[in-house]
C-alpha cells in the first residue's frame, strides 16, 4: 500500500510534468482504438446477424418431419423468449376451373419473429406486414398467383376451406433458404388448419418452431436443442442460411476480427516507443533513490504501482471517449445501413482494460525492470547504462504477449498464425534493413555536405534507436496498408456478389422427352446455350460396403449427421464449369466415363470423413448404386449456378427416371415465351429468384457497409496511435537541435538536417511496410477469405509515399519546439 501511494504521487507529479504525458496518451489512445472498434464490430455484427436472423423469420428454430414436443416451448417459455409455429406441406389449391399442386404455410399468429413480408394489398399498394393474414383470408406469392391465373379478391379453395385471396407476397422471411422450393406458395392463419382438414396421418407436413429474443437466452436454447434432437429433426440459425449470405458474414466478422487485431498491433508499438522514453527520463531520480537506500525491490514495486494507475486512468480515458465515438458512429450507421443497430454491450469494454493490461505488462514492463537495476555512480556519471534484463526475456515477453492478444481477438487460428507469421517477418526484415542502411550511411556520411551530412549523421549516431524506430514505423504502416488491402479485396468481392448475368429463373421438372422442346423455347426467349442437368434423388446407404445411418455420424457432429440422413440431388456434368475446381483426383473424361465414379465437393467429404477411393452407395428409387470417388471439387456456392454435392458419371444414371433442372437468365421480353410454356407443360415449374437475388444483394451492401465504417475508424484511430509511437522518441532530436541552434545554425538548416533523416527513415519503413502489407493480404486474402490475389502495386507506391510524408509530418511537428524557443529553453527543458 506504501508503494502504491508513492506510486499515485510520483504519477500525478509526471503528469504535471509532461513526463508521462506521452505514455498516457498512447495508452488511451489504445484503449480507444480496440474498444472503440470492439464496439462498433460487436454492434455491427449483431446488426447482420438480426439481418440474417430475419431470412430463419427468428433468432433460431426447430424443423421436424413430426409434430414437435413441448420441451423447446416450455424451455424458450422460460427463458423469456418469444415463439411462433408454421406447418407446410404440398397440397392442391383451386382457383376457379385451375387446380395446382402447391407449398402450403399454416402459421401463427406470432410469425415472422425476425423480418416482415412485403406484399401487394388488395389496393394494388405496395406495404410491409409483420404478422401472417387473419383468419379467413389467404396470401400467394407472384408466381402462384400467375401460375393459378388468380386476382386479388379472388375465393381460394384450400381442402376443405375456402379462403379470401388479399395478398401477392413479394418478399418473404425465409424465402431465401430454399432454391428447390419451386411450387407456387399459400400462406394463411395456422388456426385455419383444422377447417382445411388437410393435416391427415400421412400428411408429409414439416413443422417448424422459432424463438427470438436476447442473444444469451437464444444461446442457451440452442445448446440444450442440440443435445435432445430426435430423429427427423433439424436446428437451424443463421449459420445456416444460404452459402451466398453465410459466407459473406463469416468474411465480415473476419475482418472486424482483423480490425481488433491491427489495433492491438499498434496499441503495442505506441507502448513500446512510449515506455522507452519514459525509462530514460526516470533513470537519474531512480539513480537518486539508489543513493538514499532504495532497494530494487521497492523502485521496481514504486514504477510497477505507477504503470498500474497508469493503466486504469488510461482505461477510463479510453472507455469515455471510445463510448462517445461508438455512439455518434453508430448512429451514422444505422442510417445508412437502413438496419436496428442493437446497443453496446460490456465485452467490448472489458476487452479493452484486459488488452490495455496485456499491452502494459508486455511491452511497458521489461523497459521498467531496468529502472530497479540503475547503478548508484550514474548519480556521476550519467553515461553509466542501467542493468536492463535479458533481451531475450524482453523479446520472449512481448512475443508472448502479442500471441495471446492477437489470438484473444482473431479468434481464428489461420488468421492469427498469418498475422502473426506476417508481422514477425516483416520486424525481421525492417531491423535487418535498418541495419544495413544504419551501416551503409557511416561511409556515405564524410562524403555528404551541408545539412545532408547532419542528417546522416543523426541517424548513425542513435543506431539502435533508429534501428528501432524504422522497424516500429515499418510495423505500423504495414498494420495500416494490410487493413487497406484486405478491405478492398472485400468491398470488391462483393459488389460483385450478384453477377451481372447472375440467374434470374431456375427451370425444375423438365422430362427427358420435353428436353429438346424446352431448349427450342428458351432460344425464343432469348436464352443462349441453355444448359439443363439431369437430377435424381438418393439416400446415402453404404460406404467402403458398409452400412451407415444418421448415427453412424453422431461423433463427427450435427452437419454430418443432418448430411448424412438427407436426401441427396444428384446429377452429372461431361465438362465442370468455371464455378467446380476439382482440387484432389481426376475428374472424368469423355474415354472412362462409363465407370463408376463419383465427384464430391471438398467440405461435404471433409465433414463425413470420405477420402479419394473410397466407395459411396445411394438408394436411387429402391435400387442401389455404388461408384469410387476419383475427385474432389471445390464449388463457388456464390455463383447462383445449380451446383451438387455429388456428381456422379454420365453412366452411372442411365436407366434412372431424372428430371432436369436448369438456371437462367431470362430477358424481361422472354418471360411471355416461358410462360406460355409453361401453360404447355404444366409438370415443370419455374422459380422466380429475383426476390432471392435481392435479399443476397442486400445483406451484402448491408456488409459492406459496416465494414467500411468499421475500416474508416480503424484506420483513423491506428494514424493516431502510430503518431504517438513516432513523437514518443524525439528528446534526442530536440536537443540535437538545441545544441545546433546554439552553435549557430539556422531554422532552415536545422529542419532541413531533420528532413533528412525522417525522409529516410520514412521511406524505409514505407517501402518496407508496403511490400510485407502486400504479402501478408495476399495470404490473409487466399487462406482466410477465400479471395483471390494479385500483388497491388499503385497501393505498395502509395504506401511508400506516404510513409515518408507521413514520418517527416509527424516527425517536424513533434520536434517544432525547436524553432517555437530559444535553444538555452530548449536545452533546460530537456535537461531538467
Amino acid at each position: 500500500m506504501t508503494a502504491l501511494r508513492i506510486a499515485w504521487r510520483l504519477l500525478r507529479r509526471d503528469l504535471r510534468s509532461g513526463e508521462v504525458r506521452v505514455l498516457l496518451f498512447a495508452l488511451v489512445l489504445a484503449v480507444t482504438a480496440i474498444s472503440s472498434v470492439g464496439f462498433l464490430t460487436d454492434r455491427a455484427g449483431r446488426a447482420l446477424e438480426l439481418q440474417a436472423n430475419a431470412l430463419l423469420g427468428g433468432d433460431a428454430l426447430i424443423r421436424a418431419d413430426q409434430p414437435i414436443a413441448d420441451g423447446p416451448r416450455a424451455l424458450a417459455a422460460e427463458l423469456g423468449l418469444r415463439s411462433s409455429e408454421t406447418r407446410s406441406f404440398p397440397s392442391m389449391l383451386r382457383v376457379g376451373s385451375t387446380l395446382r399442386l402447391s407449398d402450403l404455410k399454416a402459421m401463427s399468429a406470432e410469425h415472422p419473429l425476425r423480418g416482415s413480408y412485403r406484399l401487394i394489398n388488395l389496393e394494388g399498394q405496395e406495404v410491409i406486414e409483420t404478422r401472417p393474414p387473419p383468419a379467413g383470408e389467404i396470401w400467394l406469392s407472384r408466381n402462384g398467383a400467375d401460375r393459378l391465373a388468380a386476382k386479388l379478391g379472388d375465393p381460394v379453395v384450400v381442402g376443405a376451406r375456402t379462403l379470401r385471396l388479399t395478398g401477392f407476397v413479394i418478399d418473404e422471411p425465409d424465402s431465401a433458404l430454399d432454391y428447390f422450393n419451386f411450387a407456387p406458395r399459400a400462406f394463411f392463419a395456422l388456426e385455419e388448419l383444422p377447417a382445411t382438414e388437410l393435416e391427415l396421418p400421412g400428411s408429409r407436413i414439416t413443422y417448424r418452431f422459432a424463438v427470438a429474443g436476447a442473444p444469451g437466452a437464444v444461446e442457451t436454447w440452442v445448446a440444450a436443442q442440440k443435445d435432445s434432437l430426435g430423429r427427423g429433426q433439424r436446428l437451424e440459425t443463421a449459420a445456416d442460411a444460404r452459402p451466398e449470405i453465410r459466407s459473406a458474414l463469416n468474411r465480415a466478422d473476419r475482418f472486424l476480427g482483423l480490425a481488433a487485431m491491427i489495433a492491438v498491433i499498434l496499441a503495442g508499438v505506441a507502448v513500446a516507443m512510449a515506455s522507452r522514453r519514459h525509462v530514460q527520463h526516470h533513470l537519474d531520480g531512480c539513480a537518486v533513490m539508489r543513493c538514499m537506500g532504495a532497494s530494487q525491490r521497492t523502485l521496481l514495486s514504486i514504477h510497477v504501482g505507477e504503470l498500474v494507475w497508469l493503466g486504469l486512468l488510461g482505461s477510463a480515458l479510453g472507455l469515455a471517449l471510445a463510448w462517445l465515438l461508438q455512439y455518434s458512429v453508430g448512429s451514422m450507421l444505422e442510417q445508412v445501413m437502413g438496419l436496428p443497430i442493437p446497443g453496446a454491450g460490456w465485452r467490448p469494454a472489458v476487452h479493452g482494460v484486459a488488452v490495455a493490461g496485456l499491452v502494459l505488462m508486455s511491452f511497458a514492463l521489461p523497459p521498467l525492470i531496468s529502472l530497479s537495476r540503475v547503478p548508484s555512480m550514474r548519480v556521476l556519471r550519467r553515461d553509466m547504462p542501467a542493468g536492463s534484463p535479458s533481451a531475450w526475456a524482453t523479446l520472449g515477453l512481448g512475443v508472448s504477449g502479442l500471441i495471446a492478444m492477437l489470438w484473444w481477438q482473431a479468434a481464428d487460428l489461420t488468421l492469427a498464425a498469418v498475422v502473426l507469421g506476417g508481422v514477425a517477418g516483416t520486424l525481421l526484415v525492417l531491423a535487418g534493413l535498418g541495419a544495413l542502411l544504419v551501416l551503409g550511411l557511416r561511409g556515405l556520411r564524410s562524403r555528404a555536405r551541408g545539412v545532408w551530412r547532419f542528417g546522416l549523421a543523426s541517424l548513425g549516431r542513435r543506431s539502435a534507436g533508429s534501428i528501432v524506430q524504422i522497424s516500429a514505423l515499418g510495423l505500423g504502416l504495414m498494420a495500416i496498408l494490410l487493413l487497406t488491402l484486405v478491405r478492398t479485396d472485400l468491398i470488391a468481392r462483393w459488389q460483385q456478389a450478384i453477377p451481372a448475368h447472375a440467374p434470374n429463373r431456375f427451370l425444375v421438372n423438365v422430362q427427358p422427352d420435353q428436353l429438346e422442346a424446352v431448349r427450342q423455347r428458351l432460344r425464343q426467349a432469348g436464352v443462349e446455350q441453355p444448359a439443363l442437368y439431369p437430377m435424381v434423388r438418393g439416400r446415402l446407404v453404404s460406404v467402403n460396403a458398409q452400412a451407415v445411418s444418421a448415427d453412424d455420424y453422431a461423433e463427427e457432429g450435427r452437419r454430418a449427421r443432418r448430411l448424412a440422413e438427407r436426401e441427396f440431388n444428384l446429377s452429372t456434368m461431361a465438362e465442370l464449369r468455371s464455378d467446380n475446381e476439382v482440387v484432389e483426383g481426376q475428374y472424368w473424361t469423355a474415354a472412362n466415363q462409363e465407370r463408376a465414379q463419383l465427384s464430391v465437393e471438398q467440405g461435404l467429404a471433409t465433414t463425413l470423413g470420405w477420402k479419394l477411393g473410397d466407395r459411396i452407395g445411394f438408394d436411387l428409387a429402391g435400387s442401389r448404386v455404388e461408384g469410387e470417388i476419383t475427385s474432389l471439387r471445390k464449388v463457388d456456392w456464390e455463383s447462383f449456378q445449380p451446383n451438387f454435392f455429388v456428381l456422379m458419371s454420365p453412366g452411372m444414371l442411365e436407366g434412372y427416371p431424372t428430371s432436369h433442372i436448369s438456371a437462367l437468365r431470362v430477358p424481361d421480353q422472354g418471360k411471355a415465351v416461358l410462360n406460355a410454356m409453361l401453360t404447355e407443360m404444366p409438370n415443370i415449374s419455374m422459380v422466380d429468384i429475383d426476390a432471392i437475388l435481392q435479399q443476397v444483394q442486400r445483406t451484402a451492401d448491408q456488409v459492406a457497409t459496416a465494414v467500411e465504417y468499421v475500416f474508416a475508424f480503424t484506420l483513423i484511430a491506428g494514424l493516431l496511435v502510430l503518431f504517438a509511437a513516432i513523437s514518443a522518441s524525439q528528446d534526442e532530436r530536440l536537443l540535437e537541435g538545441g545544441v545546433m541552434r546554439a552553435f549557430g545554425a539556422s531554422r532552415r538548416q536545422v529542419r532541413a538536417a531533420q528532413l533528412t533523416e525522417f525522409a529516410l527513415i520514412g521511406g524505409l519503413s514505407g517501402s518496407i511496410g508496403a511490400i510485407a502489407a502486400n504479402v501478408i493480404s495476399g495470404l490473409v486474402s487466399s487462406q482466410v477469405f477465400d479471395l483471390p490475389w494479385q500483388f497491388n502495386a499503385s497501393v505498395a507506391s502509395a504506401g511508400m509515399v506516404a510513409g515518408t510524408l507521413l514520418v517527416m509530418t509527424a516527425g517536424l511537428w513533434a520536434t517544432r519546439r525547436i524553432l517555437a524557443s530559444s535553444p538555452a529553453t530548449t536545452l533546460r527543458a530537456l535537461q531538467s
